[in-house]
């Protein structure tokens, strides 16, 4: 009994760890090349990911959800109602829960590496859809319209016809991109870091 306490104890403590490791990470954001100024590049899923793979795709899935609670209650919900933070939590959900529910039943280095492969494959393509139908409606709204949310993309490529073709050549390969560089990121620094991370070690 005392050994189940301490073994959840821990487990929260490590969790509440990584999710304050997150919300750093989370705010380390930055502009890149090529893109509209809005569109942040950020590596909390690296620590999202790496408690999924060290403790189950449920605690890597509750860093997620902490990670973005935190940013909204400090940043405030704004004329997007938070939608950003909305939008970032299902996608990175997603990302690891599929990365992790995969890397559970096979835990070698190849299981790994298909894990992050169809994690971010499943990050890329749900980011398509949310964007489309839900997130951008919602900045039109926020923002002035389509029209000013489109012209951000046309100033840097300006035969850019619509939303949709914008989030095809701009939004989807960048998502990508982001899922490619946090998991090679993952799977190099998990090894040395999962015996501090797994909760079933002293």
């Amino acid at each position: 009994m005392n050994n189940k306490k301490s073994f959840s104890t821990r487990k929260m403590v490590i969790i509440g760890m990584m999710t304050a490791i997150a919300t750093v990470v989370y705010y380390l954001d930055f502009s890149v090349p090529l893109m509209p100024s809005f569109i942040k590049l950020d590596f909390s899923n690296v620590i999202s990911m790496l408690t999924g793979f060290a403790l189950g795709p449920i605690e890597g899935v509750v860093v997620c959800l902490l990670k973005n609670l935190i940013h909204v209650l400090i940043k405030g919900f704004g004329t997007t109602m938070g939608i950003g933070d909305i939008f970032d939590f299902v996608t990175s959900a997603v990302f690891v829960l599929v990365a992790a529910m995969i890397y559970k039943r096979n835990k070698t280095k190849k299981g790994a590496i298909v894990a992050t492969l169809i994690g971010m494959s499943a990050f890329a393509l749900i980011s398509l859809p949310l964007n489309y139908f839900i997130v951008y409606p919602i900045y039109f709204k926020a923002y002035g319209g389509e029209a000013a949310i489109l012209g951000a993309y046309k100033a840097i490529m300006p035969d850019v016809k619509n939303i949709f073709a914008a989030l095809c050549i701009f939004n989807l390969p960048f998502t990508l991109i982001k899922g490619v560089l946090c998991s090679l990121i993952t799977l190099f620094v998990y090894k040395p870091l999962s015996p501090i991370l797994k909760s079933n070690k002293n």
